[in-house]
């Protein structure tokens, strides 16, 4: 086993009916529903020109400025996954371009997500590819490794094993285990319902802010 330069398959992914639900809910309510713990942190935005993103994340633990792996994770993702890559958060070397999303798109697969660099970012910002990144950069990348491909990754304290879901919309990031999807699905989905039901009350002038004052006096606030 070479450990550190290795493709693994992927023997699990997330049922397909799940991610379509979970595309459907904003990132927000997701995480709210996971009291706030799974962010892929702010610096992961999103560089096309809009769309939801939503799949079985195939990994790639890449490194940094090297894309030789991403390459092979590109040509082994099914349709519907998402390609998910830790380059460590590194801005000096694009990872990917237009020819390589143009590339994931023919293969149909759902979105790629760098914690790194990427370019071209006109042509993917005028398309509706999903792609999130940290940053841009023209330098291009080396392919020369090493890598692991559907090995666990963490992108700002994110833990990512391979095939559960990752989730992104204009607000960032967010991954749900295969194992907690039903049960987060259910608790983002009321969340969701209940702001709803709350925006429909602001928008009629029926909006009670009592409570603003009751917290202020149970935590001790003065002046209240």
């Amino acid at each position: 086993m070479s450990i550190g330069f290795r493709v693994l398959p992927l023997t699990r992914r997330i049922d397909a009916d799940l991610v379509r639900q979970f595309a459907d809910l904003p990132v927000a309510n997701v995480s709210d529903a996971m009291n706030r713990m799974a962010a892929g942190g702010a610096a992961l935005r999103p560089m096309h020109g809009g769309g939801v993103l939503a799949g079985p994340a195939v990994t790639v633990k890449a490194r940094p400025g090297d894309n030789l792996m991403l390459h092979k994770a590109l040509d082994i993702a099914a349709r519907g996954d998402v390609v998910v890559v830790d380059a460590g958060g590194d801005l000096t070397n694009a990872l990917i371009g237009e020819l390589m999303v143009a590339h994931a798109q023919s293969r149909g697969l759902a979105g790629i997500v760098i914690f790194g660099a990427i370019r071209d970012v006109a042509a993917i910002r005028a398309g509706s590819f999903p792609v999130f990144a940290a940053g841009v950069t023209h330098r291009g990348p080396y392919k020369d490794g090493p890598g692991e491909v559907n090995v666990p990754i963490a992108i700002d304290g994110m833990v990512i094993p391979p095939g559960d879901l990752i989730l992104g919309d204009d607000d960032g990031l967010v991954t749900v285990a295969i194992d907690d999807a039903a049960t987060v699905l259910a608790a983002a989905s009321a969340k969701h319902a209940a702001e709803t039901a709350q925006m429909d009350k602001i928008r009629r002038g029926e909006n009670p802010r009592a409570w603003v004052d009751e917290t202020l006096k149970r935590l001790g606030c003065e002046g209240v």
